[in-house]
């Protein structure tokens, strides 16, 4: 089994000159103690990202580990820990180990509870509505460009067709099809003049927004199924632990004295 290098690898690697030996080890690498407490962060984050806990696993680790202090006592031979730029690596990952170690305290004792994933599904199943639209659009930098297209189409051109000469490459090469998509991911001037569509029809001037002016033709229309919050669950909690977490930050930096 192979163990994928990850900050935390890299962290300890960083830090193997300043963390004591301890009486239960991993393995001796020229004398040299690995504390089994190495091993136990290595596994625990593997478990943490669904690797079940196996003698090959750990087998793994170790592995992972002796070949970290090999590198790393070649490094000191060559008195790289000296250097300046790698210093200043140490530094960087000494400080990450410490800010991110900061934060899962921080959520321990400020969990998500459920009431507020909950809220936030409502939330959002209330922005989003209960319809869904499947729509086409040409999309062109001037006014009189997508005011030539509407004309065009008033004489039974090919919606598709036109469609060849968008500015937007994601549709363009698809009749300007943009699939089945909820007002809500849509901007604001966009999803008001979709939403007033009838189905078949085609806006009849041109719709202005930042990426510049459309064409937009609504192809259909369904309800929206919303998914069940279990299916969602987890996806939201981390959602709001990030929010958690950035306005924490963002109170510290407040505090903070910042020259």
């Amino acid at each position: 089994m192979k163990i994928v290098p990850t900050r935390l690898a890299v962290s300890l690697f960083a830090a193997f000159v300043a963390l004591p030996a301890v009486a239960q080890t991993v393995a001796t690498v020229n004398g040299t103690a690995i504390p089994q407490a190495r091993a136990d962060l290595l596994i625990a984050e593997q478990k943490a990202q669904g690797a079940p806990d196996s003698d090959q696993l750990r087998t793994a680790v170790k592995d992972r580990l002796i070949g970290l202090e090999v590198v790393a006592q070649e490094a000191r031979k060559k008195g790289l820990e000296k250097n300046a730029a790698t210093q200043t690596k140490l530094d960087l990952a000494r400080q990450s180990v410490l800010a991110t170690t900061y934060i899962q305290e921080y959520m321990k004792s400020h969990p998500v509870s459920d009431a507020d994933i909950k809220a936030e599904y409502e939330k959002i199943k209330s922005q989003l509505g209960d319809k869904e639209y499947k729509a086409r659009h040409v999309l062109v930098e001037k006014e009189e460009d997508a005011k030539a297209i509407i004309a065009k189409l008033d004489k039974g051109e090919k919606f598709d067709e036109l469609a060849k000469q968008s500015k937007d490459p994601g549709s363009k090469d698809k009749g300007g099809d943009l699939g089945w998509a909820n007002p809500a991911g849509f901007v604001k001037p966009f999803a008001e003049a979709l939403t007033k569509l009838e189905k078949g029809k085609y806006t009849t001037t041109p719709v202005k927004t930042d990426f510049g002016y459309h064409v937009i033709k609504l192809e259909d229309s369904r309800a929206l199924k919303a998914p069940a919050f279990d299916e969602v669950k987890g996806q939201l909690k981390q959602r709001l632990e990030q929010q958690y977490v950035e306005r924490h930050v963002a109170e510290l930096r407040t505090k903070a004295t910042v020259k």
